[in-house]
């Protein structure tokens, strides 16, 4: 009975010691360790982008108009938008309305009357029946007769016209209506010069300032399986009034794109240095801020870093880390400051 009693009493304080947590020496083990992969902490650079969106359009310098060049008649419309036209193509014919035909054989009349007293006034000065001054006035007359004549031809008052191409284009906009009475400079036909096109996308003021003209591009068209090399020929200096964005053009090499086409594009505006580390090594904790883990001397140290780059599979970073101290690529989860570390890959401090 004796005995009985002294092995209860013995229970009791073996369980009360456990549960103040005073355990034996020999179970607490120095030994533990976690399992990780490493790799080597590098110093290198990666491209600081921004992504943005537009249509390609044609460039400034390759837009061209083509409008009546008086009052007339549509007769006749050959093209219509989005049509590739060849260097003197026929795009719009053109008749002269009633009162412009009037007015040119109105002009012809006078042009010919100016002419042939001019000549009369000739003949009587060398009769010495007119003065040098009315040689001078009648020669005044018939020059202004020719001029209006000539400017009713340029016109199309002469008759029947036909607006043609000047260079090989495309047609982005047709205007003219047949039968439509237009008048002196209206606009019929928008043409671009083939092959030449501008990508135009548009960013949010704090992205585009940092956009300068030269930077790079990687142009994706909508729906294409490769990407186009550009680069910035021209960021706006102000928002949009209506968007809030800011402009850019983007060069888009000859015939890569269509007129109208959609793209995305991806801007390079800086090259980053620091420690590249994969994106994977970088950890967020409770509070949201970032860090790695270093293994120094065998054991875990946690680096608060501030992530300059995020690059996809890799990031740049800086913080107050040790060149020569590997990154824990897996098993970072489960450290903390001072934990002992075993390494998963054969090159051990130095690599994968």
């Amino acid at each position: 009975m004796k005995r009985v009693s002294w092995i209860a009493a013995a229970t009791a304080a073996a369980l009360g010691a456990v549960c103040h947590g005073a355990l034996p020496a020999a179970t607490a083990d120095d030994s533990v360790s976690v399992l990780v992969r490493t790799v080597p902490l590098v110093r290198g650079s990666l491209p600081r982008t921004i992504v943005v969106y537009g249509r390609a359009r044609p460039a400034p310098d390759a837009r061209l108009a083509l409008m009546a060049p008086g009052a007339a008649r549509v007769a006749a419309v050959y093209v219509h938008t989005g049509q590739a036209v060849a260097k003197g193509a026929a795009l719009v014919e053109l008749e002269p309305t009633p009162a412009t035909a009037a007015a040119y054989r109105a002009a012809v009349s006078a042009a010919q009357v100016a002419r042939d007293a001019l000549v009369r006034t000739r003949q009587l000065f060398a009769a010495r029946l007119a003065t040098e001054p009315q040689v001078a006035a009648a020669g005044k007359s018939a020059g202004d007769a020719r001029a209006t004549l000539a400017a009713l031809r340029a016109q199309g008052a002469a008759g029947p016209s036909t607006l043609r191409a000047p260079v090989a284009a495309v047609v982005t906009r047709s205007s003219a209506i047949p039968q439509a009475i237009v008048t002196e400079g209206t606009p019929l036909v928008e043409l671009a010069r083939a092959g030449s096109s501008v990508l135009v996308v548009e960013a949010v003021p704090a992205q585009a300032l940092e956009v300068t003209a030269g930077d790079p591009v990687s142009v994706a068209p909508v729906g294409a399986s490769g990407t186009i090399a550009a680069r910035v020929t021209l960021r706006g200096a102000a928002a949009d009034p209506a968007s809030g964005l800011v402009p850019i053009d983007v060069a888009l090499p000859p015939g890569s794109m269509l007129p109208g086409e959609a793209a995305e594009a991806t801007i390079t505006v800086a090259q980053v240095a620091g420690f590249v580390v994969p994106h994977a090594a970088v950890l967020v904790n409770e509070s949201g801020a970032t860090y790695v883990v270093q293994v120094e001397g065998g054991v875990a140290k946690l680096v608060p870093v501030h992530v300059e780059v995020a690059g996809g599979d890799r990031d740049v970073v800086a913080g107050a880390l040790d060149p020569r101290a590997p990154i824990v690529l897996e098993g970072a989860y489960q450290l903390q400051d001072g934990v002992k570390v075993r390494y998963a890959n054969p090159a051990g401090k130095g690599g994968r």
